[in-house]
């Protein structure tokens, strides 16, 4: 029998650690200060999208499947969208095998987030709620490094009619007063396709 997409709600509770580290690093990105600002703010609504997935979906999914679990996305990430889907803020951890040069995250595991979350983001200002990737453009600033806590932030800058065009980056995760360093910028053109009324359908709580 099919598992039932689960609520935004829900999703803030589905989550079960799998071991000390996951545990460790559920907790840091859960109770960052940057994140509690958000959750705060009446304007923003908190989910971990990946959890929305029903299992065996999930499984067959390449961010919340493949790439999800221990040294990889090691924890489903805290994303934070504001309203009417203007912004939206994804907080992660990336672990020590997504790897391209030894300790340095592959950029195109950078920019698979990246085209996900600037998706993600402008979904809601859509007419049906969906899109397909029309273009993506990546500048890569600095190393990303393995084992590291990171935030992908990202705007809706213009909407018109079926498409939207979103820009994005991201940056370490602030700590102790430092200033984040920026490791990838994007800009990206989302174009909902003139079928779309039939796929938000099938695609309703995963893709928003």
């Amino acid at each position: 029998m099919a598992t039932a997409i689960i609520s935004d709600a829900e999703t803030l509770t589905a989550f079960v650690p799998v071991d000390a580290q996951a545990e460790e690093v559920n907790e840091y990105l859960r109770t960052h200060p940057e994140a509690e600002k958000l959750r705060a703010d009446p304007d923003y609504q908190e989910s971990r999208p990946h959890l929305r997935f029903p299992e065996g979906m999930r499984a067959r999914s390449l961010t919340a499947g493949a790439l999800s679990g221990p040294n990889k996305l090691v924890v489903p990430p805290f994303v934070f969208s504001q309203r009417e889907g203007k912004n939206l803020a994804s907080f992660m951890y990336l672990g020590s095998d997504i790897c391209g040069h030894p300790g340095i995250i592959h950029g195109g595991m950078l920019a698979t987030l990246l085209d996900e979350g600037l998706a993600r983001c402008c979904f809601p200002a859509l007419p049906n709620k969906v899109g397909v990737t029309a273009n993506l453009n990546i500048d890569y600033r600095a190393p990303a490094m393995a084992n590291s806590y990171v935030v992908l932030r990202a705007e809706t800058v213009k909407v018109e009619g079926r498409k939207a065009w979103v820009e994005g980056r991201i940056e370490t995760l602030p700590e102790d007063g430092k200033e984040p360093v920026v490791l990838v910028e994007a800009k990206a053109l989302f174009i909902e396709p003139k079928q779309a009324a039939a796929l938000s359908g099938l695609y309703r709580g995963v893709s928003d």
